[in-house]
């Protein structure tokens, strides 16, 4: 008799991350060039001033020994104040409930809130709709909980609302609308192809959500991942959706501490219309009873002593320097009819092959970079499970986040031999 797994069914469900994979190949191949995970630049970690951080909050007994003690599930109270008021001050806006400390949550990386909120509001068949493409690693959380997913367009400022309407439509003439449940924008410097979407886009959006609700028979939640903000170096900031009236019901906005300063920290953040918030912290009591203490601490003495903002204009000064020398690499060594286009935050470029030309993690383009010892995040990783559609094979993300510029410039170089000879 066959012996029976003792897993649950999302653990049989659950598949390994594409991230594992990649990172692992990086991590047992030291002298490959990755171009793949979007590890952030290691010249520029704070080091020195994260020390000096850390002997300041450890410097009297009652502050060291409170950031040595367990916190709040919901955040050490001062870091969930400034994180509110950082983002009213980012919004240009004058108040109101959508920037309310109270809706504030610190949560370990906002990977841990895109994994929260999906358990909170999604049942296994529901619906999430998400850009076209997306951020791979949420895929896997989609995955993991059974969810079906539609992609939705994209065009130069974000989501194509025509094809959103058309979405929601068909879902409605289906009966499938009370499956609904979200949808999922990374609305900065998009992870993978770099795009930002536009306050209109937003409002717009949410203006689409809010019609079919009734039909769906509950709030359609719209999900806005701001990892990337912070990393701008060109151009301006564009209001959150936390921005658009009538946002405080619905928008639920996650942003992170660990990419603008130290990937290591591991701290984000969330804010959340109140239903959800309160089961959001009964899930994050189960999964932790609070962020870790210290690194709350330490980032709240960084934001109120200015050091946080010094270090963000290194690092965006740092990547933009970055992305220039990835530009003028593809420019110098990728055939013409490779597509692209130049970043203004984040820390990825999206490059479209010709389509007969493929990019899959078996596809021969792919198997001839890491024979140069090179590797990418093939695209198609980055395209939800949508029956309406294939997903296309012919794109690839470019990271010129912990690459340094040396090995940019080489590993782009050996990448455009590959595409020159396909």
């Amino acid at each position: 008799m066959r012996k029976k797994s003792a897993l649950s069914k999302l653990g049989e469900r659950t598949k390994a991350p594409p991230i594992s994979w990649l990172m692992g190949l990086t991590l047992m191949n030291p002298k490959w060039i990755s171009l793949a995970a979007g590890f952030t630049d290691d010249e520029s970690l704070p080091v020195t001033k994260t020390r000096a951080l850390i002997e300041e909050v450890l410097s009297s007994r009652k502050p060291g020994a409170n950031a040595l003690q367990y916190g709040a599930t919901n955040g050490d109270p001062e870091l969930r104040r400034l994180t509110a008021a950082r983002l009213r001050e980012q919004d240009g806006a004058r108040g109101g409930a959508n920037y309310d400390a109270a809706r504030t949550i610190i949560t370990n990386g906002s990977q841990q809130l895109l994994y929260m909120v999906t358990e909170a509001l999604c049942d296994p068949g529901d619906i999430v709709l998400m850009e076209d493409p997306t951020y791979f690693v949420y895929l896997g959380i989609a995955q993991s909980h059974g969810l079906r997913c539609r992609g939705i367009r994209l065009e130069e400022d974000g989501l194509d609302l025509a094809h959103l309407e058309r979405v929601l439509d068909e879902l409605k003439r289906r009966g499938q609308l009370p499956q609904v449940k979200m949808l999922y924008l990374v609305s900065y410097y998009q992870n993978p192809t770099g795009i930002t979407t536009s306050t209109a886009k937003k409002a717009g959006a949410l203006e689409l959500l809010r019609r079919y609700e009734r039909a769906a028979g509950h709030p359609i939640y719209l999900l806005e991942d701001a990892a990337y903000r912070e990393l701008r170096f060109a151009g301006d900031d564009v209001a959150s959706a936390l921005a658009v009236k009538g946002a405080a019901e619905r928008v639920i906005y996650t942003g992170t501490y660990s990419k603008p300063f130290a990937t290591g920290v591991r701290v984000g953040f969330g804010v959340l219309p109140e239903a959800v918030l309160a089961i959001v912290s009964r899930i994050k009591g189960n999964h932790d009873f609070g962020t870790a203490n210290l690194l709350q601490h330490v980032l709240a003495r960084a934001l109120t002593s200015c050091q946080y903002g010094q270090h963000l204009g290194v690092i965006q000064r740092r990547y933009a320097q970055k992305a220039r020398v990835m530009m003028a690499a593809l420019r110098e060594h990728f055939p013409a009819p490779v597509q692209w286009q130049e970043p203004k935050g984040g820390l990825y470029i999206w490059a479209r092959l010709p389509e007969r030309m493929k990019s899959r993690a078996k596809s021969r383009v792919f198997k001839q970079a890491m024979a140069r010892d090179v590797i990418y995040v093939p695209g198609e990783l980055c395209y939800c499970e949508d029956s309406t559609r294939a997903k296309p094979n012919h794109e690839m993300r470019l990271s010129f986040g912990n690459a340094s510029e040396a090995q940019i410039r080489e590993g782009i170089a050996r990448l455009g031999k590959v595409i020159s000879n396909q």
